[in-house]
C-alpha cells in the first residue's frame, strides 16, 4: 500500500513539473467607439487571484501564466465590466474593447476650444456640451464663433453662416447626426437649419481630410453629434430656459432620454425661440425678429456587435430681414449707405413683416450596423431631407403675402461604409454613396425664378488608411472620387442670353424660344477627385505635431451656374455663369500642439491654393420696378488663402484660468493681383475665469474681443446717376468699418436639486457690456445699420 502511494505522489509531481507556466499575455484596452486607449483599466484573473492595470497608453502585460484557458474580468471606472476567456499560449497583442461612456448627469468641465485627435493627421477643434448649452438661445453659427479660425458671414443678427479660414457656403460641409445637410447652403443668407440644442458636441475640421463625409469641403467640415447614450437602465433629461434683454425674448429647450442595459434607447427633444426686433445701442433694428420651433426624435437598439437607429428632426424658423435694407431708387441707396442711422426706424414689435424668410427642414435617417469577424464594422444608412424656403419681398397691394422665392429641395442619400482593422496598428475605412436630389422652384410667385428646376445625381466612393509607423508616428492617406450629373430647366431673358454669348456657345441647349425669353435644358457633368495625406508625430506625452496635405475639388452649385435675377433675401441682383468648371483646392497645414496639466496651446499655420475659385462681388446698380438694387456677379479666378490660428489656455492659479485665441486670414486674387472680398479681419480674444469649485462651482468670467480693421480689400465701388439732382455719385460698398472692441461679462453656479444627482445651473452673461456701437465687415447689412447693442442673457438649466 505504501508503494502505491509513493508512486502516485511521484506521478503528480512529475505532471506538475512538466506543465509550462512561462507564458505571458500582452495587449491593449481601447474604447470600442473611437479606438482611443483606456488608461487605468483593471484586468483580474479570478482563478489566479492576480490583477494588472493598463498604463497611460492602455497597454498591459500579465506574466507567469500557465498553458490552457484563462478567465479575465476587465473593468474601468466609467465602462461596462466584461468577462472574457483566453486560450494560452496566445501569439501577438490582445486587443480588448470596452463600452466607454460618460454618465448622463455628469457635469462636463471642458469648455470653449478643446484639442482632440479623432483624425490622425489634422487637429480637430471640439466644442463640448457645457459651451453649447450657454448658446441655447442663439444660432448654430453663434456657438461656432467661439473657435479660432471660425467666423461667420451674417445677414443681420439672426442669419449666421459659418466660415472656416475665410471660406463658407458650399465649401463648408455640415454633418448633423451623421447626415450631410442639404439646405441650399449656397446662399450667403442661408443659415444652417439646425437646432443647436440637438448637439452633444460639435467638431470642426479645418480642411478637406474627412473624406468619409465629402470630397468638396475645400473650407472644412463641421460635425454636430448627439450626446452618447449609455447602455444601462436609466431615465434622465434636462430643460434649459433662456431670456435676453436685446430682442426682449427667449427660448425653452427640453429633452428626455430612456435607456436600457439591453441596448434599447429613445430620446425626445424640443425647442421654442421667440424674439422681437433687436436693437443697436441708439435705435431699433426694425423687422429683425425671429420665431423658431424645432423638435427631434431618436431611438433604436445598440450593442457592440450590432445596432439600428432611427432619427427624425423638424426645424422651422421665421426670420425678419432689416426693413431699411430694402429701398426704392438709386438716391435712396446712396443716402442709406452714407447715413449714420437706418432710413427706416419704427417702434419695437414682435411682428415679422417683409422682407422675411420662412424656412422649414425635415430630416429623417435610418442606419444599421453589424460587426463581422475578420471583416469589420459594416454600416448601411439611408436619409431623406426636405427643405422648403420662402422669401418675402416688400411688394405692393395684396401681393405682399405671396413669396417672391419659393424653393423646394428634396434629397435622398444611401451609403454603405466599412471600418476594418488590417492589423493591430492599421485601420481602413471604405465606403460608397449615392444621392438623388430634386429642386422645384414654384413659378406662381409672379417673379422670375432665380434658381431653376433641376435634378441632380451624385455618386461617391472613398478609402482612408490609418497606420502606426512606430510608437511615435501615425500615417494617414485617403482618396475619394465623386461624379455629379445635373439636369436643369432654366428660362433666360433673351437679352441676357445674347449679351453673355450663350446664343453662340450653347445654342444646342435651347428647348423653345418665346421671343423675350428662351427655355433651356443645361445637362452638366462633373467628375471630381479628392485626396489627403498626413502624419501625426508624438514628441512626448505633452507635444505632438500634425502635418497634412488635402486636395479637394468642388462642382459649382446651382446658384453659381444659373443665377439671373433679383435675389430677394439678399436684396441684390445676382448673375451666375454656365461656363464655370470645378474648383480645385490644395491645402497644406501644420499644427504644433502642447497638452499639459496647466498650460496648453495650439499653433496652426496653413496655405491654400485654389484654382478656378468662384467669387461673388458687386459690379454696379440696377433700377427695377421694385426699386434700385446692387448687382453682384460670380466669376472664377485663381486664389491664395493663407493664415494662422492660435489657441492658448492656462491655469494661472488653481482657481484662475486664462484663455486666448487669435486668427489671421490672407486672401489674394492672383489673376487681378488684388485682395479677395469678404475675408475675415484679424481678431483676438482674451478671457479670464475665476472659480470657487467648493462653493457650488461658482465662477466669474470676463472676456475681451478685439476685431481689427480689415486693411486688405478690393475696390468694388461703382457710380450711380441720381435723376432728381442730375448728378453722379460714387457708392462706397468696399471700405470696411473701423476696428472695434467688445467686452463680455459672465457668471455661473450649480446647485443640487435632490439626492438622485439632479442639478440646477444658473448663468448670467452680459454681451457688449459697454454698449459699443460698431459694424462688422462680414455682416451684409453693415451698409444700413450698426450691430447689436448690450444684451443681458439669463440661462437656467435643470438636469434631472
Amino acid at each position: 500500500m505504501r508503494f502505491f502511494a509513493t508512486v502516485a505522489v511521484c506521478l503528480c509531481c512529475t505532471l506538475g513539473f512538466t506543465q509550462d507556466c512561462s507564458h505571458s499575455l500582452t495587449g491593449t484596452v481601447i474604447d470600442q467607439h473611437d479606438s482611443t486607449a483606456l488608461a487605468g483599466a483593471t484586468l483580474f484573473a479570478p482563478d489566479l487571484g492576480r490583477a494588472v492595470f493598463t498604463d497611460l497608453d492602455g497597454n498591459f502585460t500579465m506574466e507567469g501564466l500557465c498553458q490552457g484557458r484563462l478567465v479575465l474580468v476587465i473593468s474601468h471606472p466609467i465602462c461596462d465590466t466584461q468577462q472574457i476567456e483566453v486560450v494560452l499560449p496566445y501569439s501577438g497583442d490582445y486587443i480588448l474593447e470596452l463600452e466607454h461612456h460618460v454618465e448622463a448627469l455628469e457635469e462636463v468641465t471642458v469648455v470653449g476650444s478643446s484639442f482632440t485627435t479623432k483624425t490622425e493627421s489634422i487637429l480637430e477643434n471640439r466644442i463640448e456640451l457645457e459651451s453649447i448649452e450657454q448658446f441655447s438661445h442663439a444660432s448654430f453659427g453663434d456657438v461656432l464663433n467661439t473657435l479660432s479660425g471660425v467666423s461667420s458671414l451674417n445677414t443681420g443678427s439672426t442669419v449666421v453662416k459659418p466660415m472656416i479660414n475665410g471660406l463658407h457656403s458650399s465649401r463648408v460641409t455640415i454633418i448633423n447626426n451623421g447626415v450631410r445637410m442639404q439646405d441650399q447652403e449656397w446662399g450667403a443668407e442661408h443659415a444652417p437649419n439646425i437646432d443647436v440644442n440637438t448637439a452633444g458636441a460639435i467638431t470642426v475640421i479645418k480642411g478637406a481630410s474627412a473624406l468619409q463625409y465629402t470630397g468638396d469641403a475645400i473650407g472644412g467640415v463641421i460635425i454636430s453629434e448627439p450626446a452618447r447614450i449609455a447602455a444601462k437602465d436609466s431615465i434622465y433629461g434636462k430643460t434649459i430656459l433662456s431670456g435676453a434683454t436685446n430682442g426682449r425674448g427667449g427660448s425653452a429647450s427640453s429633452s428626455l432620454t430612456l435607456s436600457r442595459a439591453s441596448g434599447w434607447f429613445g430620446t425626445a427633444q424640443g425647442t421654442l425661440k421667440r424674439f422681437g426686433d433687436f436693437e443697436a445701442p441708439d435705435y431699433v433694428l426694425s423687422n429683425t425678429g425671429t420665431y423658431e420651433r424645432d423638435f427631434s426624435l431618436r431611438g433604436g437598439f445598440n450593442t457592440y456587435d450590432q445596432g439600428v437607429e432611427g432619427y427624425y428632426s423638424f426645424y422651422k424658423n421665421d426670420i425678419g430681414i432689416l426693413r431699411a435694407s430694402h429701398l426704392g431708387g438709386a438716391a435712396d441707396l446712396v443716402e442709406a449707405i452714407e447715413s449714420p442711422v437706418p432710413l427706416i426706424i419704427e417702434d419695437f414689435t414682435y411682428d415679422i413683416g417683409t422682407p422675411r424668410q420662412e424656412v422649414t427642414h425635415h430630416l429623417g435617417r435610418v442606419t444599421a450596423f453589424k460587426r463581422f469577424d475578420h471583416l469589420g464594422k459594416l454600416s448601411l444608412t439611408y436619409n431623406l431631407q426636405h427643405n422648403q424656403r420662402f422669401e418675402y419681398d416688400v411688394r405692393r397691394g395684396d401681393r405682399e403675402d405671396i413669396p417672391a422665392v419659393d424653393l423646394e429641395l428634396t434629397t435622398h442619400l444611401l451609403s454603405l461604409d466599412l471600418e476594418s482593422k488590417l492589423g493591430n496598428d492599421t485601420k481602413l475605412k471604405t465606403g460608397i454613396s449615392g444621392v438623388l436630389q430634386d429642386n422645384f422652384a414654384d413659378p406662381t410667385t409672379g417673379v422670375r425664378r432665380l434658381i431653376p428646376d433641376y435634378d441632380q445625381y451624385q455618386f461617391g466612393v472613398y478609402g482612408i488608411l490609418d497606420t502606426k509607423v512606430n510608437d511615435n508616428t501615425w500615417l494617414e492617406v485617403g482618396a475619394r472620387f465623386d461624379h455629379t450629373h445635373l439636369d436643369a430647366l432654366k428660362f433666360y431673358r433673351t437679352s441676357f442670353w445674347e449679351e453673355r454669348g450663350y446664343d453662340q456657345e450653347f445654342a444646342d441647349l435651347v428647348v423653345e424660344d418665346f421671343g423675350t425669353q428662351v427655355l433651356t435644358n443645361p445637362v452638366l457633368d462633373y467628375s471630381n477627385f479628392s485626396a489627403t495625406a498626413g502624419v501625426n508625430y508624438q514628441f512626448d506625452e505633452h507635444h505632438v505635431l500634425f502635418a497634412n496635405y488635402a486636395l479637394a475639388s468642388r462642382a459649382p452649385n446651382p446658384s453659381e451656374l444659373f443665377s439671373e435675377g433679383l435675389h430677394h433675401g439678399a436684396s441684390r441682383i445676382e448673375l451666375g455663369d454656365l461656363r464655370f468648371g470645378s474648383e480645385v483646392g490644395n491645402k497644406f497645414s501644420v499644427t504644433f500642439q502642447r497638452k499639459a496639466s496647466k498650460w496648453n496651446f495650439s499653433l496652426n499655420p496653413y496655405f491654400n491654393l485654389i484654382q478656378d475659385f468662384i467669387i461673388l462681388e458687386p459690379t454696379g446698380v440696377q433700377q427695377t420696378i421694385r426699386g434700385s438694387f446692387q448687382v453682384w456677379e460670380y466669376r472664377q479666378t485663381d486664389a491664395t488663402l493663407a493664415g494662422v490660428d492660435f489657441d492658448l489656455d492656462g491655469q494661472i492659479t488653481s482657481r484662475l484660468l486664462y484663455r486666448n485665441k487669435f486668427s489671421y486670414v490672407y486672401g489674394q486674387d492672383r489673376d487681378k493681383e488684388t485682395a479677395l472680398i469678404n475675408m475675415p479681419p484679424p481678431n483676438v480674444m482674451n478671457a479670464l475665469e475665476y472659480s470657487f469649485p467648493n462653493f457650488h462651482n461658482l465662477s466669474f468670467r470676463i472676456q475681451s474681443d478685439y476685431v481689427f480693421e480689415q486693411k486688405r480689400y478690393p475696390d468694388t465701388n461703382f457710380e450711380v446717376f441720381i435723376p432728381d439732382t442730375g448728378e453722379t455719385k460714387t457708392v462706397d460698398v468696399s471700405t470696411p468699418p473701423d476696428a472695434y472692441h467688445l467686452l463680455e461679462l459672465g457668471a455661473s453656479a450649480t446647485f443640487p436639486m435632490g439626492a438622485n444627482g439632479s442639478q440646477f445651473n444658473v448663468g448670467l452673461t452680459v454681451a457688449n457690456a459697454l454698449d459699443t456701437s460698431y459694424r462688422n465687415y462680414l455682416n451684409r447689412l453693415r451698409y444700413y445699420a450698426d450691430d447689436l447693442g448690450r444684451n443681458i442673457i439669463l440661462n437656467l438649466k435643470f438636469n434631472y
